[in-house]
């Protein structure tokens, strides 16, 4: 089971927030920004997953997930 760090999501929210991130990547060589930006691509996919994760676990099993079709 994979383990939760929430930490590490405040601490990646706090580097591209402040304006590191882009820093970091205007400074880097290709193949570091090539890296970042796949990672940013991953996280992006993750987070949809997390939407409809989170939408799946707030709405099973209620009323208004019956009526919306959450299964």
């Amino acid at each position: 089971m994979a383990a939760l760090h929430l930490q590490y999501l405040k601490e990646l929210e706090e580097y591209m927030s402040s304006g590191r991130m882009q820093e970091d990547f205007e400074c880097s060589p290709e193949e570091r920004r090539f890296e970042m930006l796949e990672f940013l691509e991953t996280l992006m996919d993750v987070a949809e997953i997390a939407d409809d994760t989170a939408t799946k676990l707030i709405f099973k099993n209620s009323q208004l997930g019956a009526l919306t079709g959450v299964k």
